[in-house]
């Protein structure tokens, strides 16, 4: 059996070294079954947050390039520890950074994108036998530079690396044991869902679920990898990520999600003019700050309003820029709230039934929740409301459309 397989180890995985020792051997005995392994592995626990705060402690802006110099060292630590573990356990294994790995991206520091993956090395360490392990979320750029990818990075390098590599299926090994229709830590009775297609996950990743990142999500419906979420340590099925055939005509709400890490900006009495909305989202964009909902309001007297949301990493880049556009346009003001949240229902065809968005609307109205921006796609419809009514918005949802139902329970 020559099967290569690609497994991801989150940062809860590998936060001690005791998780590491058992890491280990979930590895080795994988790797006795015949197969080729490639691992990537998240810095420990939460030394990413410690290393950032530490940057902080000195600077309040530390230079990107420099602050990814300091993050991509939390992978080498574990990837480095990790391969101790397995060589403990008489077996070869190699380790290699993003760089050594041949992971080269663009020049955006912090939120780099990979470009290619020159895979010799991983390759050849492969024929000789070994387990590779490499650093996720990090690589290097062109001038020769470490970039790090950002948020869900590592699952990124993984999804990249199955799609280079051929390999059968990526295995993302977590802290949950696959993907549920709500946060188990506010609906009690969310469900596991078993199988889940890639439109259906990136909108789910990109709404607040946590498993997995978006951008690993695009890049493997691209390439076609079929992806499995497990837990680490505890036995189960997990949820398998892949191409779903569509049910003609049957509409199917997946999951409700939520997000915290929004805000929202405003700029208010924008002229009415061709290529003024143009003007201010080519300066977001050029800043690398991806916008999610957008509302631009009906003209009036010439004028209009335009509001969208940012992540919170992006809130006060996306700020300066949208006063600046404000003052040069010689809008009328601006507004930004960083007390709103985002709450979102998923599923393929959900936008084609006008009873669906009805439902959501009307449970938000039975608990006293006012809706403060509505954006939908085809899968999905979400609505940005004040953060202190998250939780109960989300329960009242997951009630709403009978999720409890929908899989299996925790």
């Amino acid at each position: 059996m020559n099967e290569i397989i690609i497994q991801k180890y989150g940062g809860s995985s590998v936060s001690n070294i005791d998780k590491i020792k058992r890491i280990a051997e979930k590895i080795v005995q994988k790797a006795k079954q015949g197969y080729r392994l490639v691992i990537v592995v998240s810095a420990m626990g939460k030394s990413t947050d410690k290393l950032v705060k530490m940057a902080k402690d000195i600077t309040i802006n530390p230079r990107e390039r420099e602050l990814d110099m300091l993050l991509s060292t939390g992978e080498q630590v574990s990837i480095a520890l990790l391969t101790m573990a397995i060589h403990n356990l008489n077996r070869e294994a190699i380790s290699f950074t993003g760089r050594q790995a041949g992971i080269v991206t663009n020049a955006a520091h912090t939120k780099a994108k990979v470009t290619n993956i020159h895979h010799e090395k991983i390759k050849n360490a492969l024929k000789k036998g070994n387990i590779v392990i490499v650093a996720g979320f990090q690589g290097i750029n062109l001038n020769g530079d470490v970039t790090t990818l950002g948020r869900g990075g590592s699952d990124t390098t993984a999804i990249a690396l199955a799609a280079q590599l051929q390999a059968s299926i990526c295995e993302i090994f977590t802290d949950v044991d696959g993907v549920y229709n709500a946060d188990p830590r506010i609906v009690h009775n969310a469900c596991r869902i078993p199988v889940i297609s890639y439109d259906e996950m990136a909108e789910m990743a990109i709404l607040g679920a946590r498993v997995m990142h978006y951008r690993a999500i695009d890049l493997a419906r691209n390439y076609k990898v079929k992806i499995i979420v497990k837990s680490s340590f505890e036995p189960g099925e997990g949820t398998m990520i892949k191409e779903v055939d569509a049910m003609l005509e049957k509409v199917i709400v997946r999951g409700v999600t939520q997000e915290k890490n929004v805000g929202k900006i405003v700029a208010e009495g924008v002229p009415d003019i061709p290529g003024i909305a143009y003007k201010l989202f080519k300066a977001l964009a050029e800043k690398e700050i991806i916008v999610d909902m957008i509302i631009q309001s009906s003209r009036r007297k010439e004028i209009n309003d335009i509001a969208f949301t940012v992540a919170m990493n992006d809130f006060d880049k996306a700020n300066k820029i949208t006063k600046k556009f404000v003052k040069e346009v010689k809008a009328q003001g601006m507004i930004s709230d960083s007390e709103v949240a985002k709450v979102s229902i998923v599923g393929a065809g959900i936008t084609s039934d006008p009873l669906v968005a009805s439902r959501m609307f009307g449970a938000l109205s039975k608990e006293g929740v006012n809706i403060d921006m509505i954006s939908t796609s085809g899968i999905r419809i979400s609505c940005l409301i004040k953060s202190e009514h998250l939780e109960k918005a989300v329960k009242a949802i997951h009630k709403e459309f009978n999720l409890e139902k929908a899989g299996e329970k925790k």
